[in-house]
């Protein structure tokens, strides 16, 4: 990463402006191994403003394909799949640009008042399709309005069984029986001309 940030700063102080393709390849043998590589090598120069383009590259035949429990891993059916798959995620993570549904979660704590990874993926089967849409998902009311600021909509724990939906930083729906939580953020994000059918 630093012979790379010299090297663009050499370009910048030569005034020669092209553009610059950040290549990544991983050895690793793991996807979660991968997903770090690739992601802090590319995604920690984005952040600085360096680069124009992401190539990443890796043996597909040394991978390990093993999931972990309690992640949630976009589908591939082929490792040209998963390239481009965390191609996009790189670039969305770091603004340069946005493709698809964007979710922001809490880590989970003792105040968490639903199974949040089975919450995030029924959410997240029914959203993913929303381009652009950020929608947080958090375990309760205490930090979750907080960490959710800059989130389109959120979805946040606000007592036993009960869920509280947000609109931005507004409260449109207060105690929500968690049972239909998921439909009434579905009817929420359609009210708000935010939903598009897939």
């Amino acid at each position: 990463m630093q012979s790379v940030r010299a090297f663009v700063n050499e370009l910048m102080l030569l005034e020669i402006k092209i553009p610059v393709v950040l290549a990544v390849e991983s050895s690793d043998t793991s996807i979660d191994e991968q997903l770090i590589h690739f992601a802090t090598e590319s995604g920690a120069l984005f952040l600085d403003g360096m680069g124009d383009g992401i190539w990443l590259m890796n043996d597909p035949s040394k991978i390990v394909n093993q999931k972990v429990s309690g992640r949630t891993y976009l589908e591939t059916k082929n490792n040209y799949q998963f390239i481009n798959n965390t191609s996009f995620s790189i670039l969305q993570a770091v603004r340069t640009r946005i493709s698809k549904t964007e979710y922001i979660s809490c880590p989970s704590c003792g105040r968490t008042l639903f199974d949040l990874q089975e919450t995030t993926a029924r959410i997240r089967a029914v959203t993913n399709h929303l381009k652009g849409v950020k929608i947080a998902i958090m375990g309760c009311i205490v930090n979750g309005p907080g960490e959710m600021a800059d989130a389109d909509f959120g979805y946040v724990g606000s007592g036993p069984g009960k869920i509280t939906l947000y609109k931005g930083k507004e409260v449109v729906k207060r105690n929500v029986d968690s049972a239909i939580a998921v439909e009434e953020l579905i009817n929420l994000l359609k009210e708000s001309e935010a939903w598009i059918d897939n």
